[in-house]
């Protein structure tokens, strides 16, 4: 019996070297999960039933169990380095075969595809044309790398102060004689076709108290050339009471500018002077607004904390690209380790629950950044000694029944 316990206790003491050795040589291993050696003890069966007088027969390793405890998060300058901070693993698909990691090293790959060191397609939400995501079964995450259409200017908005002391214009309008109007300011609208035009108003205070003229050009053309609502080169009355308010009725609606080139034309938006206001004070421009864009190509991305991709691209603005998913098991160390820091679904495991970060009890993204090992390289040489030190003392209890045996076969 001697020899049989020392000898399983060999035996379980190198199967605790190895995991541990396994722990110690993935310590700078991205998203790596440790595990630990069970181990249980052995007694031999019985026929006449359990006995009070009973002598295990040594040890038998009972299950490696993986460790699924968070790791350090560490930063890097890859916008695709993605760090879960919490529960739930990526989902990887390989040709509609789906595994899991906590490794977030990813890339694009040639197509435009999110894909692993080992180029398997990180899975997730797609969007619309509009950018909404389709929350359906998740997809492989394809990055579209075309530019954004433009978006003809559909709204102006215009908030000023117009100078009370001026005095009044008694002449006619001509954009080109600054004694013809009081003040003026331009901003930027775009066409159809994603191309600037400068858009000019001019302000001529009227004789009649609180009454100002609104006079506009687009990019220095004619007055016939825009239509603020009261006709072709038609100025607009803006209304002030005796402290100062507007008192016209905002948006000025039907403004149309005459563009030459093969965008639509006229382009037609809203012109909304709410906030403006007549005090005595120097004419001052407090803000110039329009919805419209020439057309972006992308310059970058960055994944949120909620999984959202978003694009940012050289007319500043910025679209969702696609959502990236998680998936939380009810028993994750039942997943079966497929290695390449890859784990499987299993009977043990349970049914993947995929979801968005942040919803449920999957955790949430940290984009430019990855999951550290979380190996204790101190606690783990600790354990390797412990180790060392049960494998010497069952090798010792081996010696010492041989020594026995020697003792009974020297009697005479």
């Amino acid at each position: 019996m001697g020899f049989q316990s020392g000898l399983s206790g060999l035996n379980a003491a190198a199967k605790n070297l190895d995991v541990i050795g396994n722990n110690v040589a993935n310590s700078n291993t991205v998203g790596f999960k440790g595990s630990r050696a069970l181990f249980a003890d052995v007694f031999a069966a019985s026929l006449t039933g359990a006995g009070t007088g009973q002598i295990g027969i040594g040890t038998k390793l009972s299950k490696v169990q993986q460790e699924f405890t968070q790791g350090n998060i560490s930063v890097s300058n890859n916008p695709l380095d993605i760090a879960i901070n919490g529960g739930g693993f990526f989902r990887l698909s390989n040709n509609g075969t789906i595994s899991y990691t906590r490794n977030g090293q990813f890339h694009l790959d040639s197509a435009g595809y999110i894909v692993s060191a080992d180029n398997l397609q990180l899975t997730g939400y797609t969007v619309d044309a509009s950018g909404n995501i389709i929350t359906s079964a998740p997809q492989p995450i394809r990055l579209s790398t075309a530019d954004i259409a433009p978006q003809a200017t559909g709204a102006f908005d215009a908030t000023l102060n117009l100078d009370s002391r001026a005095t009044p214009i008694a002449v006619a309008f001509d954009p080109a004689d600054p004694a013809t109007y009081t003040s003026s300011t331009s901003g930027t609208v775009y066409d159809s076709l994603g191309n600037a035009h400068v858009f000019t108003m001019y302000f001529a205070k009227a004789a009649a108290a609180g009454e100002w003229a609104l006079h506009a050009t687009v990019d220095g053309g004619a007055v016939g050339d825009v239509n603020l609502g009261a006709g072709a080169g038609n100025p607009v009355n803006l209304a002030f009471d005796s402290n100062g308010v507007l008192t016209t009725g905002m948006p000025v609606a039907g403004v149309s500018l005459a563009i030459g080139g093969s965008a639509v034309s006229p382009l037609a938006f809203d012109l909304d002077f709410t906030g403006t206001s007549q005090y005595g004070a120097e004419f001052g421009v407090s803000a110039l607004a329009q919805n419209g864009y020439t057309s972006g190509r992308l310059t970058g991305f960055n994944v949120g904390e909620d999984g959202v991709i978003v694009g940012r691209y050289s007319n500043g603005q910025a679209n969702r690209l696609g959502q990236v998913v998680l998936a939380n098991f009810s028993n994750a160390s039942g997943l079966r380790s497929l290695g390449n820091n890859q784990w499987e679904e299993t009977s043990d495991s349970g049914l993947a629950v995929i979801g968005a970060p942040q919803s449920s009890s999957l955790g949430s993204l940290q984009s430019a950044a990855v999951e550290d090992s979380n190996i204790d390289l101190t606690q783990e040489l600790v354990n390797m000694i412990t180790a060392q030190r049960v494998y010497q003392a069952n090798a010792q209890t081996i010696k010492t029944q041989d020594q026995v045996l020697q003792t009974l076969v020297n009697l005479r």
